[in-house]
């Protein structure tokens, strides 16, 4: 069998060399010239555990191709991909120009029946508008060839991306034909083996399932966090309710950890095309938008402490600052919290110095020379007034604190991940301040408990 994925970003690449690996013949496709001749030198744009070392080891044996010749890769392949972005428009709708695209080089190009798979993140009805832009390609070449359309979402980890393609929880096809359903089957076979389930469905419902999937997960994370900022409220540990909640099979303990919003390049466009195509048919989605409200004013909750503790006035102030990626195992750093934080304490007139393990590069594309960056965590530490912890990365989980102490001009941690234990943190004689657990009282002060 042979496959194309047109897409060579994230989602493309993972599931080109996941296929790859189990012997199938793949071959993925970009426009982006400059991209293709990288990855045909083994140079990877993104930083994902393990993709590199597996992209290399399945071009070498011949089964992983990169090519920005679209029309060569769709003519004789049985499955095409349709792995492009689908970047939010200013209305919060998904951008469907790329898919579209995609979907007439499928009709312009394909010389036998092909199931056309698309795997980008879509709403719901895009598959009949992929269909009829196929049709009149197909139309204007006044040719009739057999075609069907699945939809496939994909629900990849950044940081885990390869165990979950590897090993999936599910893997949702959404096909309205048995020969798409069967070819698909017979594509994941070797990720099924040892129980992991296909979920056959509707088209329409697989491209809904996505959307939700997404959606949940961020309801969840914005639950706990309005959660959390209540506790500081009233008294409470959120780390005690987190535990009492948590244990409820119902509810269960992943993704209610407080923090410091979500990001990525997922939840937030998801949720915001999930509540234009609520719109478009006439419907509300109020628990989404709450979700949405709640996470943007949850990036600004560690500012609000950091301004809180030096009364209002950060000019001059030296932040350190550990992690910038939106989470750890990665350099994404779409919608992180980070962005929102730096930004904020730069207009405020501090100086920013700056550590992460993957995501300094990408860093210096968003804030460039207005903030310092180093190689070493400690190092980011000299002469700080603070150090404000923005990503749970392990190498930041148990620390030298003696060193922290040395190094910084006063023993304070602003700990947006809740990492630490606040008892051991206070004993060690740290200002400790996190999320949900009111450690400092002085700093609940009326105006911006709102916002702590």
């Amino acid at each position: 069998m042979k496959i194309t994925i047109v897409g060579s970003g994230y989602v493309g690449l993972v599931t080109g060399a996941c296929f790859s690996e189990v012997g199938i013949d793949v071959e993925c496709v970009d426009v982006d010239r400059n991209k293709i001749e990288n990855l045909n030198k083994g140079i990877i744009p993104i930083y994902e555990p393990g993709l590199g070392e597996m992209i290399t080891r399945n071009m070498d044996k011949g089964r992983l191709r990169f090519t920005t010749n679209i029309a060569k890769a769709v003519k004789g392949c049985d499955v095409i991909f349709i792995c492009v972005g689908t970047p939010p428009d200013e209305d919060g709708s998904a951008d469907l120009k790329y898919v579209i695209q995609v979907a007439r080089d499928c009709g312009k190009y394909m010389d036998d029946y092909t199931l056309v798979v698309t795997k980008s993140t879509v709403p719901v009805g895009t598959s009949l508008k992929v269909k009829s832009a196929i049709k009149e390609e197909l139309k204007k070449r006044n040719i009739s060839i057999e075609f069907d359309i699945a939809s496939n979402p994909e629900f990849l980890k950044e940081g885990a991306a390869i165990e979950d393609f590897l090993k999936p929880d599910r893997i949702v096809v959404g096909a309205d034909s048995t020969r798409a359903e069967e070819l698909l089957r017979n594509l994941y076979k070797p990720f099924t083996l040892n129980g992991h389930p296909i979920i056959v469905m509707d088209v329409v419902s697989a491209e809904m399932t996505k959307y939700a999937a997404n959606s949940m997960l961020a309801t969840k994370i914005s639950f706990i966090n309005d959660i959390a900022n209540l506790c500081e409220i009233v008294g409470a540990d959120i780390n005690n309710v987190r535990n009492g909640i948590g244990s409820d099979g119902r509810i269960g303990n992943k993704f209610i950890y407080p923090g410091i919003g979500y990001g990525g390049s997922c939840f937030p466009k998801d949720v915001q095309a999930l509540i234009k195509t609520g719109k478009e048919y006439n419907y509300d989605l109020q628990v989404l938008k709450a979700v949405e409200a709640v996470n943007k004013k949850q990036k600004a909750v560690l500012y609000n402490k950091i301004l809180n503790y030096f009364n209002g006035d950060l000019k001059d102030k030296t932040i350190a600052i550990w992690g910038l990626s939106f989470k750890p195992q990665t350099d994404d750093m779409r919608e992180a919290p980070s962005l929102e934080i730096v930004n904020s304490l730069l207009k405020a007139g501090a100086n920013v110095k700056a550590y992460d393990p993957v995501a300094i590069n990408e860093a210096k594309h968003h804030f460039g020379d207005s903030i310092s960056y180093y190689s070493d965590q400690y190092e980011a530490l000299i002469d700080a007034d603070c150090l404000a912890v923005l990503t749970e990365w392990s190498e930041f989980k148990i620390p030298n604190f003696k060193i922290v102490q040395k190094l910084l001009n006063s023993p304070v941690v602003f700990d947006g991940r809740n990492i630490y234990d606040k008892s051991e943190m206070l004993k060690m004689g740290f200002d400790y301040i996190c999320i949900g657990i009111n450690t400092i009282k002085s700093l609940l002060k009326p105006e911006l408990s709102s916002a702590c």
